[in-house]
């Protein structure tokens, strides 16, 4: 059992507090189907990104806002399967409320429509699409959430579960923790993981003086 000292958690939402899978699929597959591309190819560049990155590298002379604003439409519409991952509510409870944020590639009102459809808490700071000019895997969400904290990016552990998120943390200086419900393996530790853990429930937390101390069951490094 891993066990490792922090001042905050940075946790990215979809695949690591949600499932949102089968929705994003969704979404994106019709997208794709109706604009002529592989959904399949669609679907992996959408996982973990602004929605408006996969929309400009598909549609590089389309009105993107336009685009953009139809498919933050139609997530925001489907909620159908968005729910907590195993341990997710249980470890944002265990948090004080000043020692956790949530940095994700969906705008601010697809993030806050999922958190409400899965019963999660919000956090006092909410990092996303909409607050950065570029997005994951670019370092500045994660810089801006630790900034927004008071926090310096070293002092944080980042939970990601695809590589571009992985990628984002570790260039912002982060230590990064993996979870494998999108991704395998090898492509996590490819991206820089510095440990891969199946979900939020293996993890606990203690306070520890100034900080938190994390436990991490069955960590893979």
């Amino acid at each position: 059992m891993a066990q490792l000292h922090c001042a905050a958690l940075l946790f990215d939402l979809d695949g690591v507090l949600i499932d949102s899978t089968p929705a994003v699929t969704r979404v994106w597959r019709r997208w794709a189907l109706e604009h002529g591309f592989n959904p399949r190819e669609v679907v992996a560049h959408a996982h973990g990104r602004p929605s408006l990155m996969t929309v400009r590298e598909f549609l590089p002379h389309s009105d993107h806002e336009a685009e953009n604003r139809d498919v933050e439409r139609r997530e925001i519409e489907d909620l159908e399967g968005v729910v907590p991952l195993p341990g997710a509510l249980e470890l944002l409870c265990s948090l004080p409320a000043d020692r956790w944020t949530i940095v994700t590639s969906c705008t601010q009102a697809l993030a806050q429509v999922r958190m409400r459809a899965a019963a999660l808490p919000l956090p006092q700071k909410l990092i996303t699409a909409d607050d950065v000019t570029q997005g994951k895997p670019h370092p500045e969400p994660y810089l801006k959430a630790a900034s927004c904290m008071g926090f310096l990016p070293a002092d944080c552990v980042v939970l990601e579960d695809v590589p571009a998120g992985i990628r984002a943390g570790k260039a912002a200086g982060s230590k990064v923790i993996a979870f494998s419900t999108t991704d395998q393996e090898p492509a996590l530790r490819a991206a820089g993981a510095d440990w891969i853990l199946s979900n939020c429930s293996d993890i606990g937390v203690m306070n520890c003086g100034p900080g938190l101390l994390l436990t991490l069951r069955g960590a893979k490094k």
